[in-house]
């Protein structure tokens, strides 16, 4: 039996998560709606989706009030060490973003989030 795609996502995620130590990870279309997810018992998906949408709607006023560019990443962290991660990305016209909790200052996240981008990339465009 096939996989469907957000099942093979999630998947994805999920290496992802225990690869780098990361509680949870979502992906979400442009306004924070989740496409997959992959998470630690007690984290929230619908959560972090909607803390993405809230943090891409910001990051959206102030590129166009500052004419700045896409936006690569923004990262939000709290005085624990964590970190929320968002990584913006687009496949086949679609607007994405890929958005990691990082539990600590220590951990490194952005070889993973670059691997996971380009396999839903890769998988998108199937």
């Amino acid at each position: 039996m096939k996989k469907s795609g957000s099942t093979e996502i999630s998947q994805l995620l999920n290496a992802m998560n225990v690869e780098g130590g990361f509680p949870i990870s979502v992906l979400t279309d442009r306004h924070g709606f989740p496409i997959a997810s992959a998470a630690n018992t007690g984290q929230n998906a619908d959560t972090q989706s909607a803390v993405v949408a809230m943090v891409q709607k910001t990051a959206s006023q102030v590129r166009d009030q500052l004419g700045m560019a896409q936006t690569d990443e923004i990262s939000l962290y709290d005085t624990d060490g964590r970190r929320l991660v968002c990584r913006p990305f687009s496949v086949n016209g679609h607007d994405m973003i890929l958005a990691v909790l990082v539990a600590d200052r220590k951990s490194s996240y952005r070889r993973l989030t670059n691997q996971a981008v380009a396999a839903i990339c890769k998988m998108w465009k199937l």
